[in-house]
């Protein structure tokens, strides 16, 4: 059996404190869990952020109430309550059926991994986030294979448009792909000379085309 491995990230989740707090700090969250109460449905969160944080900084990023339940000298793990109803980025994905494995933040941005049998699966929850967020994107896609006589599967580049393919690998040489990030899509969109909305517009449909050639292979 073979599945497949997916991060996409969700550079304008609404209402995240999570991804809120990263925007004021200068190392990305990677340490976040999740737990769902049976009765209610309310789940909780913790995240931690670098020590050298200040809890000023952190409470003054997001508008959730964010309770300090930890400290050392390397983090400072904080917690918060929400609606499993909420319309969040990792509901979204979640309500399909199929779990989470890792979150993260950056930037602002929200890194969602996740794991599908079917590569439609995975478009149909990208399909999911962008009717609901902007800025929606496949920052990684994986295949685990049996063996290695299992084919690969070949995409004709030429599927992509002059300007579609000298956006990618603009982002790409400059780490825009990268984790940690070494270039966010301001700095790409400035490089390309264009507004970050038509950097990430064209972006999504490059990526489009490419998911819609492995699908179809």
């Amino acid at each position: 059996m073979t599945g497949f491995r997916a991060t996409v990230v969700v550079h304008e989740p609404s209402d995240c404190p999570i991804a809120d707090v990263s925007a004021t700090t200068d190392d990305p969250i990677t340490t976040v869990t999740r737990s769902r109460a049976a009765t209610d449905g309310t789940v909780v969160e913790e995240f931690g952020v670098a020590a050298d944080s200040s809890a000023e900084t952190v409470d003054a990023s997001t508008q959730a109430e964010l309770t300090p339940v930890q400290a050392n000298d390397r983090e400072e793990i904080y917690r918060f309550e929400r609606e499993s109803a909420a319309d969040c980025a990792c509901e979204v994905v979640e309500r399909t059926g199929t779990p989470i494995s890792s979150v993260r933040a950056q930037n602002g941005s929200l890194l969602l991994t996740f794991r599908t049998l079917e590569l439609e699966e995975i478009a149909d929850i990208v399909d999911g986030l962008r009717d609901r967020f902007d800025g929606v994107l496949v920052e990684e896609l994986t295949q685990d294979h049996e063996d290695e006589s299992a084919d690969r599967v070949i995409v004709d580049r030429d599927l992509l448009t002059t300007r579609q393919r000298e956006i990618i690998e603009t982002a790409h040489e400059l780490g825009y792909f990268e984790y940690p990030k070494g270039a966010n899509a301001t700095d790409v969109a400035e490089e390309l000379g264009i507004a970050r909305s038509t950097f990430t517009e064209h972006l999504a449909a490059a990526q489009t085309k490419l998911l819609d050639a492995l699908l179809e292979a």
